[in-house]
């Protein structure tokens, strides 16, 4: 028999049941009352409201935890590499999801690549377009996902990059990556959202001002796919990477690469791809010149899930339920006088559901870990985009990040909300 718990009534199903380590856990949900439950065999255990949803959604959908099991039993054959039922199988079922992911993203379904996670997917298509001497306009708000590889093309092929500030409108934002513009800009790669402050890049309007220079741009979706529309056709000529284990609801080990019009990359990886296996070059068509190796079979059938999931819900939806959460924290954040939000500009339509602030005295892990301590799941630190946190000022001491998902309540938000007016 179940343990009664104050706050469910006898003979009523409680507010709050779950799994904790292979075990079902009965717990108030209410915000504000203690977030302590119960196991069958009466050991209390803290009740974690998961908020790093920028990191990797949690929990996904249970389709997408099915879709993972089924793989494994039924879609087991290496997908492209035999004629036989087990490998026809496999490949049909990467075949449809690829055709789904271009449908959500509006692209040419054989332009749809994929990958292990977004940082693979920067890397394929930075190292694929710079060509010695080239040079690139980004972002001070990028990830080290584009930092990094850039770093490295600069020590290897001699490119050079420069960085570009958001401005406060849109407009001002562009004309901040044009005046940074020369004869050898080859390359625009741009976060469609901060994974620090959730601010929302003007990428149209980029993709608009890369046409009259005939450069190329690089968009980093990964907080924003699943939240906010992407449409691959009206960018242009544009390489667009994505996470499938974020928004889109995907297991970890998924990404995207998806190329838009009049796009050639050369190759950072070659290897068996089961056609034209009698030539000793890489295949020059898609998928395949750059899909080496067997793919994760497993991934891209629960990132096919994940792509219904967000269809079902709707992105506009999904964004409205998550940014509504977002903002109850954002405020608590605001009536606390020892908190900084990053962003002060933070709100519905500029801005992706990720908030970030900083203490007055406090590191940001300290607060980290007392927010886990209340069974609160956040991110703590520099989120590997190092500019980013020089550009807002939180670079000595880092900051605390909370990014509520799909499956996050409002009664969640609240407490969470509590216990920052706290700090």
């Amino acid at each position: 028999m179940a343990p009664h718990h104050a706050g469910v009534a006898r003979g009523r199903p409680p507010e709050g049941l779950c799994r904790r380590g292979g075990q079902t856990v009965w717990a108030t949900q209410r915000a504000g009352q203690s977030r302590v439950g119960f196991t069958a065999d009466g050991n209390r255990v803290m009740i974690l409201i998961y908020f790093d949803n920028a990191a990797t959604t949690y929990p996904k959908p249970d389709a997408v935890a099915q879709a993972a099991s089924m793989a494994v039993r039924h879609f087991g054959g290496n997908p492209g590499r035999s004629g036989h039922d087990f490998s026809m199988r496999a490949g049909n079922m990467v075949y449809k999801t690829r055709k789904k992911a271009a449908a959500f993203f509006h692209a040419e379904t054989e332009k749809v690549i994929f990958t292990v996670n977004c940082t693979q997917a920067l890397n394929m298509a930075l190292k694929g377009l710079l060509k010695k001497g080239d040079h690139v306009v980004t972002s001070v708000l990028e990830h080290n996902s584009v930092y990094r590889p850039l770093y490295a093309l600069a020590g290897e092929r001699g490119i050079t990059v420069s960085y570009a500030e958001p401005g406060l409108t849109e407009d001002e934002t562009v004309e901040h990556f044009e005046q940074l513009f020369t004869p050898k800009t080859s390359v625009v790669v741009c976060t469609h959202a901060s994974n620090v402050s959730g601010k929302i890049m003007p990428i149209q309007k980029l993709a608009d001002l890369c046409r009259k220079i005939k450069a190329v741009l690089v968009v980093d979706a990964a907080q924003s796919a699943g939240v906010l529309p992407i449409d691959v056709f009206s960018l242009g000529k544009c390489v667009v990477c994505t996470a499938g284990h974020k928004g889109l609801y995907g297991a970890t080990g998924t990404g995207l690469m998806i190329l838009g019009d009049d796009v050639s990359l050369s190759t950072v990886l070659e290897g068996g791809t089961g056609s034209v296996s009698n030539e000793m070059q890489q295949p020059d068509f898609l998928p395949d010149r750059f899909e080496s190796g067997t793919l994760n079979t497993v991934g891209i059938f629960t990132l096919s899930k994940g792509l219904d999931f967000v269809e079902s819900r709707s992105i506009g939806r999904l964004y409205q339920h998550e940014m509504s959460l977002a903002l109850l924290v954002a405020d608590a954040v605001r009536q606390n006088k020892n908190l900084r939000l990053l962003d002060p500009a933070f709100g519905f339509g500029t801005h992706v559901p990720v908030v970030s602030f900083t203490h007055a005295s406090r590191e940001s892990t300290e607060i980290g870990e007392q927010l886990n301590r209340a069974g609160i799941a956040v991110r703590a630190g520099l989120h590997c985009a190092p500019l980013a946190h020089r550009f807002y000022g939180s670079s000595a001491n880092g900051a605390v990040r909370l990014s509520p998902g799909a499956f996050n309540k409002k009664s969640e938000a609240e407490f969470v909300a509590k216990q920052v007016k706290m700090l």
